[in-house]
């Protein structure tokens, strides 16, 4: 991108992605051949193109003397006016890209991300009689006996998963602790987190920071706030705080 930069000799280069919908985001009409950006369409009801705003910006110092000092901003102002300089140009982002703001599409990311690894550094991914699919375990954390974990799975480190323990298409973050016989899918488990032993998370059950669950706990999908013990099943998605 830098090259690309130095080469158009513009004021700002931003990257760009390719989307089947784009009537969903901003979309950004561009020079296929130079980059050049004309303008930005919100929420096109016809098609004008299909790349969208990936989000990644590399701009001249020169940039900032076009920001008033008071709330702006940079894509709704600042963009449009270099763009009408001509001085915008946007490269198309080689690989994937997604929006992962929400809980679901982390998951759905990590999935993505893990096959761009399989891909690219098969090498980085774990291995093993105990592992389905791609997976991703820092090299400090302990993992038990007769466990089963994959597809789509990462855990953090230092994170500790006893023996027995089902993981699938899952983050286990930072310092957290899975007991025995305990099964988690399509979940994110927070930092320094414990999940008893024999208990079920699933159906996209986000736990904050420091959350602890009692062994036989059956969670239904919902958020639950940093330091809290669930002693109770959650039966249906909710927030718990």
């Amino acid at each position: 991108m830098i090259e690309f930069h130095k080469a158009h000799g513009g004021e700002a280069s931003i990257m760009v992605t390719k989307v089947d919908e784009p009537s969903k985001y901003g979309v950004v009409v561009m020079d296929e051949t130079t980059g050049k950006v004309e303008k930005f369409v919100e929420k096109p009801k016809l098609f004008v193109g299909n790349k969208i705003n990936a989000g990644i910006y590399l701009l001249n110092p020169s940039v900032l003397d076009k920001i008033e000092l008071r709330p702006t901003s940079i894509e709704k102002e600042t963009f449009p006016k270099i763009a009408a300089a001509q001085g915008l140009y946007a490269m198309v982002l080689p690989g994937f890209w997604m929006d992962i703001g929400q809980p679901r599409d982390y998951i759905t990311g990590l999935r993505l991300y893990l096959d761009s690894l399989r891909k690219k550094s098969p090498a980085k991914l774990t291995t093993g009689a105990h592992i389905v699919g791609n997976v991703l375990v820092d090299e400090t954390a302990k993992i038990g006996e007769g466990c089963l974990i994959g597809p789509d799975v990462a855990i953090g480190p230092g994170c500790v998963v006893e023996s027995g323990v089902r993981l699938s298409r899952c983050t286990v973050m930072r310092g957290a602790r899975i007991k025995k016989h305990a099964c988690i899918s399509s979940s994110i488990i927070g930092w320094h987190s414990t999940v008893g032993q024999w208990a079920r998370i699933e159906n996209m059950t986000i736990l904050g920071e420091d959350v602890h669950v009692c062994d036989e706990i059956y969670t239904n999908g919902g958020v639950v706030l940093p330091h809290k013990e669930i002693k109770s099943n959650i039966l249906k998605p909710e927030i718990v705080m």
